[in-house]
């Protein structure tokens, strides 16, 4: 982070009004500023190498690619990059989903007014962000599994395994997928074959219903 300066934050929701709302609260606070916008998870990434930004706030519900998924990517692509995920789902899923993709955080929009400002500068400062419900549910998962012994199931999808099926699910072509991951057609085919393979399905059709229940897609 920028010492001494204001956090220079790219906020990513696919609802304008919601990124309006949200930008108002962070930038009326002297040490944060939202110096970039973006409409989707694919734009986020794209703005995100491109912009001097210090952290990202992500909706986990976006076309294109998720908020988790752009996360995923962006640990990967610019591990400086600190990321936090809005959702409007209380779920343990999207939150240790959140945890394994790199996020730093998790920020339910209910409450975005209240927990945003401080998850921002707890993240500033290299520090986790964990609302009260995450933490009873961390702990307890913690304490199940050393009862158990068991983790926690893992998506048999790779994460571009799950970027292919999110847009498939959305009904883009192979050649918008394509150009979307800035991969072949070919590659496009590949992938959705493995997934119908290691998910033992037949189409679209029960990708989408997939899709659905990952919380890839809002039915």
């Amino acid at each position: 982070m920028s010492a001494g300066l204001k956090t220079r934050i790219l906020l990513a929701d696919d609802h304008a009004v919601v990124r309006q709302g949200l930008r108002l609260v962070l930038d009326s606070e002297p040490d944060l500023e939202v110096v970039a916008e973006a409409g989707d998870g694919a734009e986020a990434i794209e703005l995100a190498m491109r912009e001097t930004v210090d952290l990202a706030v992500l909706d986990v519900s976006m076309p294109r690619l998720t908020g988790i998924q752009a996360a995923q990517e962006l640990s990967r692509r610019r591990p400086e990059l600190r990321t936090l995920i809005l959702s409007m789902h209380d779920n343990e899923q999207y939150f240790f989903e959140a945890l394994r993709a790199g996020a730093s955080g998790y920020v339910h929009k209910s409450v975005a007014d209240r927990d945003l400002v401080e998850a921002c500068r707890a993240t500033a400062r290299g520090e986790p962000f964990l609302y009260p419900a995450a933490v009873k549910a961390l702990i307890r998962d913690h304490l199940d599994r050393a009862t158990r012994g068991e983790e926690i199931p893992a998506d048999p999808l790779s994460p571009r395994e799950s970027e292919v099926v999110k847009l498939i699910a959305e009904g883009h072509t192979a050649r918008d997928i394509a150009e979307t991951l800035v991969i072949s057609e070919r590659t496009v085919d590949r992938h959705r074959a493995n997934v119908l393979d290691k998910l033992g399905m037949r189409d679209r059709v029960e990708l989408t219903r997939y899709a659905i229940r990952r919380g890839l897609i809002e039915p």
